[in-house]
């Protein structure tokens, strides 16, 4: 029985999480939702929010782990595309755009809270992205046999330039995003040459 109940648990503080997301638009952030808001757009009571949840900043906190962990899944799944063939840049932003064009309401959350007035939340998306530049600095590390620092500089780069194009594509059209697209593997090519070349002097000055 208490499998059940577990069960039950989790699906209805699924509902809240999805309610919360749900509401979040272009014109509507989570700062401008209420308690009561998501707890009847999940369909249920507002006493039952806190069988779950202590208030809304937890919740929202749990969005932006969610929206993190969703995003470094699914490079990782591009990462395992790539190993099948092609090019390594061009699937991984293909595949960033997807996100996008799938996850609009979860990029936007990352992107405000990024900058919002909560130190938490902040603190909270920071970490996330962390997380991520860290896995795609392990990636490149191995993949291209870079010495660390090199590694890591290429993926802070790349992160910042990929989450730039991000935004950008919120509000972008089908032309405007495939202009954005190609612009953006194009430098991350050009970042990838740099690294490539840095380790390589790197090396030979290690030689001297």
């Amino acid at each position: 029985m208490s499998g059940i109940r577990a069960q039950q648990k989790e699906k209805t503080r699924r509902l809240l999480v999805d309610a919360a997301l749900n509401q979040l638009s272009a014109e509507r952030s989570f700062s401008n939702l209420s308690l009561r808001e998501v707890a009847k757009e999940a369909g249920l009571a507002a006493t039952s929010f806190y069988r779950h949840f202590n208030d809304m900043d937890e919740l929202g906190l749990t969005l932006v782990d969610e929206a993190g962990l969703t995003l470094r899944q699914l490079m990782r799944q591009a990462r395992q595309r790539i190993e099948k063939g092609g090019s390594v840049i061009q699937i991984s932003v293909l595949t960033f755009m997807e996100f996008i064009e799938a996850n609009g309401n979860v990029f936007r959350l990352l992107l405000r809270e990024r900058s919002g007035t909560s130190p938490e939340f902040r603190s909270a998306v920071n970490r996330e992205i962390r997380y991520f530049t860290m896995e795609l600095c392990d990636y490149l590390q191995k993949a291209n046999k870079l010495d660390h620092e090199t590694s890591y500089l290429q993926a802070n780069a790349a992160v910042i330039i990929v989450f730039s194009a991000g935004a950008e594509a919120l509000d972008a059209n089908k032309a405007e995003k495939e202009e954005l697209t190609n612009r953006t593997i194009k430098q991350l090519r050009f970042i990838a040459r740099g690294a490539m070349d840095l380790s390589a002097r790197t090396k030979a000055d290690k030689k001297v």
